[in-house]
């Protein structure tokens, strides 16, 4: 007579926290990923033997009475073409153009400016104040 009753039981694991806990990680490594910002990879980077400078851009400033200076040099806006196409070299890739007008200069000014760049197969770039110099001016 066998009194002892073998009672096989099986061996369960409850994986109900840890499949909230693998959740919980999952969407906190996605918020992670999301909010790095992608241009704080350092680099080192191939050294060349030959000079690597940056292109020259050719600057464009308007004053407050429209009067237009290319680089240093006081110029008529009938005149603007003629003095860009010589600064810009034709076997440069891609040629760029900085304005910087003052805040009272009408936009239709620097417009006109833009145009001329675009004829001449330039890129135009619009120079801005830093924020910080502007605030301690005030």
């Amino acid at each position: 007579m066998n009194l002892r009753r073998r009672k096989k039981g099986s061996a369960e694991l409850h994986s109900g926290a840890l499949n909230d806990i693998l959740f919980i990680l999952l969407l906190f490594f996605l918020i992670v990923s999301s909010l790095a910002n992608p241009n704080v990879i350092k680099l080192m980077l191939p050294k060349a033997k030959s000079n690597t400078k940056a292109k020259q851009t050719v600057v464009v400033s308007i004053d407050a009475k429209q009067q237009f200076f290319v680089g240093t040099n006081k110029v008529n806006f009938e005149q603007l073409r003629e003095t860009l196409v010589p600064k810009l070299s034709p076997n440069e890739v891609d040629p760029t153009i900085v304005i910087n007008a003052e805040e009272t200069v009408p936009i239709g000014v620097v417009v006109s400016v833009m145009q001329i760049a675009r004829e001449l197969g330039a890129k135009t770039v619009l120079g801005t104040a830093n924020p910080q110099n502007a605030a301690a001016k005030k």
